[in-house]
């Protein structure tokens, strides 16, 4: 039996290839999504570090002495680390401060530059014995939404001195919970874009106040860094090349 062969009529349409289970697919995403996750990598564009600072200050300065420099100095970093805002809270007693910075490591790190350049510019500078008591490295979340300033006008007032019969471990555990509560207080109560919580504050939460004395200790701990010490330790290198590995051929070691 023969078969007959037909031409095969050419046409200039290609058949379509069939989709392949293998091949990956494309996610379509909505604007919506695009905003948000163009959002979400701003707000990651830095790491957050948080930053303890403890120091006092003469008698006669005011609020405005403290809070304008420090305004400056926020200003002037701002300009070469756009976006990088800082938050915290700067609490004024009679005569020390307690200070907490959240910020860029970059951020951070020309605050206590400027600090110490002022201390050796300036034999009576109005800030005087900073100690850093701790930095808290990538935090998830910042504390504060904005930079506060609240001035203690009346010392917090206590039994007895528990500096005196505690340990400078059980201090410091002290200082952080109640820092940390007042933080969280200041996050609840306070509205974005506000004034903040004023002068007042010994009024309203004067249980989540540290005393002064406590402040003052810290200031004359010598087991946490001055800012010129940190900063020598910050721009230490961490791999430090040893003369032996300099030298040719290279000393086997067993």
């Amino acid at each position: 039996m023969a078969f007959l062969d037909h031409p095969v009529r050419k046409t200039g349409k290609k058949p379509y290839p069939l989709e392949s289970p293998l091949m990956p697919q494309v996610p379509r995403n909505n604007y919506l999504h695009f905003l948000e996750e163009k959002q979400r990598l701003q707000l990651k564009k830095f790491l957050i570090h948080r930053m303890f600072l403890v120091a006092k200050i003469p008698a006669h300065v005011g609020k405005k002495d403290i809070s304008d420099y420090y305004e400056q100095v926020f200003q002037s970093i701002l300009k070469h680390h756009l976006g990088e805002n800082v938050t915290g809270l700067l609490l004024i007693y009679p005569t020390s401060i307690l200070h907490i910075l959240e910020s860029s490591d970059g951020t951070l790190y020309r605050i206590l530059l400027d600090y110490v350049a002022h201390k050796q510019d300036k034999e009576e500078f109005v800030i005087q014995k900073m100690r850093i008591i701790v930095v808290s490295h990538n935090v998830t979340s910042r504390l504060f939404m904005q930079w506060h300033v609240s001035v203690v006008k009346v010392p917090v007032t206590y039994l007895d001195d528990v500096t005196q019969s505690q340990s400078l471990q059980e201090v410091v555990t002290e200082f952080l919970i109640q820092t940390h509560k007042l933080g969280l207080h200041l996050l609840k109560t306070i509205k974005v874009g506000t004034k903040g919580p004023g002068d007042n504050l010994y009024q309203l939460v004067p249980e989540l106040l540290l005393p002064e004395h406590t402040i003052q200790y810290l200031c004359g701990a010598e087991e946490f860094l001055k800012p010129a010490a940190f900063l020598k330790m910050y721009n230490k290198p961490l791999h430090v090349t040893l003369d032996s590995e300099i030298v040719w051929p290279a000393p086997t070691r067993f």
